[in-house]
């Protein structure tokens, strides 16, 4: 139905900068909502992002403070986030994630529909 694919993980020092990316292929017209979720070590998994395909609803995490902002391009079929002064707190695995066209937007991991394979984010102090 649809894939996600992330990339742009990597070992950054903190205060440094990484860009992510997710790609959708195959029915790609069948989604609506993408996000990103974290999730680090012993820790539940969490929402940095979610961007509806218009753009006109747009969720950040608490812990974002204004460091991170998600674009996307939809003749491409991908999402981006910009991660600026990243920080040892922001290690983690970060997943891409994609909701049904139709369904309502939330930052519910459970909710979503489709999920990429994670892509690994570690920031050294």
């Amino acid at each position: 139905q649809v894939q996600l694919v992330e990339s742009g993980g990597g070992l950054v020092q903190a205060g440094g900068s990484l860009r992510l990316s997710c790609t959708a292929s195959g029915r790609a017209f069948e989604i609506n909502t993408m996000a990103w979720f974290r999730q680090a070590p012993g820790q539940a998994r969490e929402c940095v992002t979610a961007i509806t395909r218009s753009a006109d609803n747009i969720f950040y995490g608490r812990f974002v403070k204004g460091r991170f902002t998600v674009s996307r391009d939809s003749a491409k079929n991908t999402v981006y986030l910009q991660m600026n002064s990243l920080n040892p707190e922001d290690t983690a695995v970060y997943y891409c994630a994609a909701r049904a066209d139709g369904a309502e937007f939330t930052i519910i991991p459970r909710e979503y529909d489709y999920w990429g394979q994670g892509t690994q984010v570690t920031v050294s102090s």
